[in-house]
């Protein structure tokens, strides 16, 4: 992914900051407008997790600090609900103005429920997705009401949130009560996905009933079973994306006007952390990853992974291919590749590290009524296929420096 600082004014000319994680090497197909959820801010791990999960998918993803909180300006005791909405639809004239249009509103928790009410003032937005939202902002007032007595009579009061101090005035609480007697949900039509965890202890599952029983089609509900409400394990989170970037493929026109922006056919790029890696050969992507003994994540395969489940798919295509060839008929052939380095046969017993090669097993399955001199046929076929020949061969690999503005 590709990280880009950007900032904003809203509608009382205070400034935004946010980031926009854009695709490796690749234009957007989609951009998407991301609210993090209340006292939260844009560099919370949910909202970063999300975010990276939709944009190694091809989807531009912007998320950025509610005024008063994280980099923006602006103080959090002046703010409301409202003015979250209204922090909304400055950042989807942003990005309309800049970039693109969104079409995806994400938002968790509070964050969820002020993108149901942005969403009537955005038209270009297709689809919404809530994360552990609550169907209704009484249920916000409800952390404060130990504090609605001493907020009432000096028109402010400090109240904990997550852990953290807040001071919370009296026209904040108003705003709440204004719109509750909303339905955060009357005039939507758009796709509607609610993702909710059973275990949330802030947000109970009610809440996406509630929601999923008022929404109209097209509906759709994910259980983050396991997760809690701020989605504190990465794996949650990282879920969480995965699965809105999908559902969001349904309701999208994807006629890949996204394209890989590079002279090679392939990119592999890491950020500073782990070893998740996103590739992208032409129009698919893939993640490589190593395992958890070795610092990775384990989200996708190792680099060897690759490596061997190209001679594997090389080898199955080349059999098949020549078994159509010559019009004989095989139902299904499996090629199993594993990788590993052993010492040649003359030096098994060297202590010369250096003296053991790159040896990969290969066993083929061939389902068919073909005899055994056709078998041993394309066994010998198998040997043939081109990335065979390209690993058994000597490999010339010319590397330079790109800079990143060429």
């Amino acid at each position: 992914m590709e990280s880009i600082k950007v900032s904003f004014k809203n509608s009382e000319s205070i400034e935004l900051k946010g980031i926009l994680e854009l695709p490796t090497g690749r234009n957007p197909h989609t951009y998407v407008l991301f609210a993090h959820c209340f006292t939260c801010n844009k560099n919370f791990h949910a909202p970063t997790n999300i975010s990276r999960s939709l944009s190694r998918q091809g989807y531009a993803v912007l998320r950025f600090d509610f005024t008063g909180l994280g980099e923006s300006e602006g103080d959090f005791p002046d703010t409301n609900f409202s003015g979250n909405v209204e922090d909304l639809m400055a950042a989807s004239e942003f990005l309309s103005r800049e970039y693109e249009s969104p079409k995806i509103l994400i938002g968790h928790s509070l964050g969820g429920a002020a993108s149901l009410f942005a969403a009537k003032a955005i038209p270009s937005i297709k689809c919404i997705a809530t994360i552990n939202a609550p169907s209704s902002l009484e249920h916000v007032q409800k952390h404060f009401s130990g504090s609605l007595k001493e907020i009432s009579e000096k028109g402010s009061a400090e109240v904990k949130i997550g852990g953290r101090s807040f001071k919370i005035k009296e026209q904040f609480i108003k705003d709440l009560e204004k719109n509750s007697d909303q339905t955060a949900l009357n005039g939507i039509s758009t796709a509607l996905l609610i993702l909710h965890s059973p275990q949330d202890k802030i947000v109970p599952i009610s809440h996406a009933e509630k929601l999923y029983i008022a929404a109209k089609h097209p509906k759709s509900f994910i259980s983050l079973d396991g997760a809690d409400h701020m989605l504190s394990n990465k794996r949650d989170s990282q879920y969480a994306g995965k699965i809105i970037a999908v559902w969001a493929e349904k309701y999208l026109d994807l006629n890949e006007k996204e394209e890989v922006i590079t002279d090679h056919q392939v990119i592999a790029e890491l950020g500073k952390e782990g070893f998740t890696t996103t590739i992208s050969i032409g129009k698919h992507h893939f993640i490589a990853d190593e395992p958890k003994s070795l610092g990775g994540m384990e989200l996708g395969p190792n680099p060897y992974g690759f490596v061997s489940s190209g001679l594997a798919a090389c080898t199955s295509m080349t059999i098949q291919m020549y078994a159509r060839r010559k019009k004989w008929e095989i139902e299904k052939v499996e090629t199993h590749v594993s990788y590993d380095k052993r010492y040649a046969s003359d030096c098994e017993n060297c202590e010369d590290k250096s003296a053991k090669i790159d040896t990969f097993q290969r066993e083929i399955v061939i389902k068919s009524e073909l005899d055994e001199k056709q078998l041993n046929r394309l066994l010998e076929i198998a040997d043939k296929c081109p990335v065979h020949k390209t690993l058994t061969s000597v490999a010339e690999i010319i590397t330079k420096l790109k800079s990143k503005n060429s």
